[in-house]
């Protein structure tokens, strides 16, 4: 079922600071949180930091939640990105696990 976009807080933090702030993105993780995004697997804060300062060092882009459902135990935000990356725009899933307040894994699907 599609529900409003009413994101759970570490979603909403995760949306709202996306690439602008990798200190602020590891806040929302776990400390032994898994990202699954373009065939890579990052495991542990430190190495998301690392993925996300990255991805902001290539590319310039906004990230605009569209749609969000519950989904056997996940949270799945469909994401509008806009940016200088290659097809862009391009709207993504966002499949979210959240354990003690905080994302536990995340995969990005295209």
């Amino acid at each position: 079922m599609i529900e409003p976009i009413n994101l759970p807080e570490p979603i909403a933090a995760y949306v709202t600071t996306d690439k602008w702030d990798d200190e602020a993105i590891a806040r929302c993780f776990n400390q032994d949180a898994v990202v699954k995004d373009e065939g890579h697997t990052y495991t542990g804060v430190a190495a998301i930091r690392r993925w996300k300062a990255e991805s902001a060092a290539k590319f310039t882009y906004t990230n605009k939640a569209l749609a969000k459902e519950r989904r056997d135990g996940m949270v799945i935000v469909t994401s509008r990105l806009t940016g200088n990356f290659p097809g862009s725009p391009v709207d993504l899933r966002f499949c979210f696990r959240l354990e003690r307040g905080r994302i536990a894994f995340l995969e990005i699907i295209p």
